[in-house]
């Protein structure tokens, strides 16, 4: 996992190709003037701190900026450890329309939230599985279904009692959702229904629509599956919803270290 203090930000504006993108040094004034900001990760030093370089500054400026566009309800483009995301506040009911615009989404098909740290899961989900279970596979590349608690949004997935919850293996984002003191809505980074996206030019269509756009460069291993989905909401019962990316590990989990068995049962979130 990087740490978030070696993270740092290129500027470049949206109307122009990704690859012959002009490069700005982020400030407090850019984030008010761009109306579409792709804020570059620098990658870190495996020998320590990331060295200055022009045209990028400090980390905690595109946090800042994230949590500052979230704040006032835009959608934003994030890298996970899997694919990239769009995300919103959740508590944001305005937001999460947005989010269903922008993807051209079925009203019907359910947004995940994510989390920094597995407290906040007990926050937003009635949890009924050991928390050395929920340690076993966060942070990581699997989706977590329960019943929801009443403090969740009730505009968030109102045609189900259930939602999934995420805790990528990624240092921005787990970063960013403590910042936001509030869990994130998240989906994928495409239009609804194409293929999903493991670096920021694949969506650039959608980069008029979104206020930041965030760039870790290729992400994942480029399976393009995204995160493994698991019902975990019948006490001692699991279901597959997705296979997804991590779907041997995740049983091997479930069944052998916990002795889960697998539940055939419709889930809603189908």
């Amino acid at each position: 996992m990087r740490p978030v203090c070696n993270i740092a930000v290129e500027l470049i504006k949206s109307r122009r190709a990704h690859s012959s993108a002009a490069t700005l040094r982020l400030g407090g004034e850019m984030c008010k003037e761009l109306k579409t900001k792709v804020l570059r990760l620098l990658p870190q030093s495996c020998s320590g701190p990331s060295v200055h370089q022009e045209g990028f500054t400090d980390g905690a400026e595109v946090l800042s900026c994230t949590v500052k566009a979230l704040k006032e309800g835009h959608v934003v483009a994030v890298p996970t450890d899997t694919i990239y995301g769009l995300a919103c506040l959740t508590q944001n009911s305005e937001a999460v329309r947005k989010i269903y615009d922008i993807k051209g989404r079925n009203g019907n098909k359910p947004l995940a939230i994510c989390v920094g740290e597995i407290q906040d899961i007990y926050k937003f989900c009635k949890v009924k599985v050991k928390e050395a279970l929920l340690a076993d596979l966060l942070p990581g590349p699997v989706t977590l279904v329960f019943e929801r608690s009443e403090v969740l949004n009730t505009d968030l997935n109102p045609f189900t009692s259930l939602v999934g919850v995420r805790i990528p293996d990624h240092g921005f984002m787990r970063r960013l959702c403590q910042m936001c003191a509030e869990p994130l809505a998240l989906t994928s980074a495409n239009i609804s229904s194409h293929t999903s996206t493991v670096e920021v030019h694949e969506f650039q269509e959608l980069w008029p629509k979104l206020a930041v756009v965030v760039d870790d460069g290729p992400i994942g291993d480029h399976s393009r599956l995204g995160s493994t989905v698991v019902d975990l909401s019948v006490l001692g019962k699991y279901r597959i919803i997705r296979p997804g990316c991590a779907l041997s590990s995740t049983v091997d989990v479930l069944e052998h270290k916990y002795g889960l068995s697998e539940d055939s049962g419709k889930n809603d979130l189908v």
